[in-house]
């Protein structure tokens, strides 16, 4: 007889629960903590028999971090774009799915306008002397623009997204010249419009750590950036995360 979790029952964090445990603890269907296992939202395993398995820490991890409550049902399914893809032409973070699934869970793509965000891109632009400032979050098909200023585009592919780099570091990356990067080189983005020859990327997340994106400034010429500079495009950047996290 499966014995269910109850939230007043102790246990220990590293205790295997299965699927039906999981939504139990969760207070969601079995497909729907099924659904989450599969998708990388609740990180699993599969035993030999083909049963899925997880880890307490994990419910609890989910429970506190909002998909949980996110009142998905059990018949949606992440949309392609919110899936890790199983092959890319660009780098990818190892927990490259439980990401995509904090970015849908989120709601921030294809989101109205932010004020906030939008005064926040201004000063980036504005303390690192550069035209372009963003707020860039990335699916796994495309970079979409929650913010910007000095482009027009709202959108890139994925592919060409420089901040699919910046997000392997939490710190993020700097790149002077672009021409001369092997990386970037022969990115369309580089050898065309809008001609990108600096970049400066710092990580945004959401409560969890999760790097849905950046703040980035972008400039046509080739530039380096001030201790002062770069920590205010640092400081920026918290600014971001400290808004998405509201």
């Amino acid at each position: 007889m499966t014995k269910s979790i109850s939230k007043e029952q102790s246990a220990p964090d590293n205790a295997i629960v299965t699927t039906r445990e999981a939504s139990q603890y969760l207070g969601v269907s079995v497909s729907t903590a099924q659904l989450w296992m599969e998708s990388g939202a609740l990180p699993s395993w599969k035993t030999p028999g083909g049963h899925r398995r997880c880890r307490l820490s994990d419910v609890k991890r989910l429970l506190q971090s909002g998909p949980a409550r996110s009142s998905k049902q059990p018949s949606q399914v992440l949309p392609e774009e919110f899936m890790r893809p199983a092959q890319a032409s660009f780098p990818m973070l190892d927990s490259e799915q439980q990401r995509l699934v904090a970015l849908a869970d989120s709601a921030l793509i294809d989101s109205p306008p932010d004020a906030v965000l939008d005064r926040i891109t201004w000063l980036a632009s504005r303390i690192t002397g550069c035209p372009t400032a963003l707020v860039s979050l990335l699916t796994s098909e495309r970079q979409w623009f929650k913010s910007r200023i000095g482009l027009d585009a709202l959108q890139t592919p994925r592919e060409s997204a420089f901040c699919s780099h910046a997000i392997m570091e939490p710190r993020g990356m700097v790149v002077e010249d672009a021409r001369t990067d092997a990386r970037f080189s022969q990115n369309p983005l580089v050898v065309g419009a809008p001609f990108i020859r600096f970049y400066a990327g710092v990580p945004v997340t959401d409560r969890l750590s999760h790097r849905l994106g950046t703040l980035c400034v972008l400039d046509s010429e080739p530039r380096q950036l001030s201790p002062d500079q770069l920590r205010g495009l640092v400081e920026l950047a918290a600014m971001v995360t400290a808004e998405i996290c509201r």
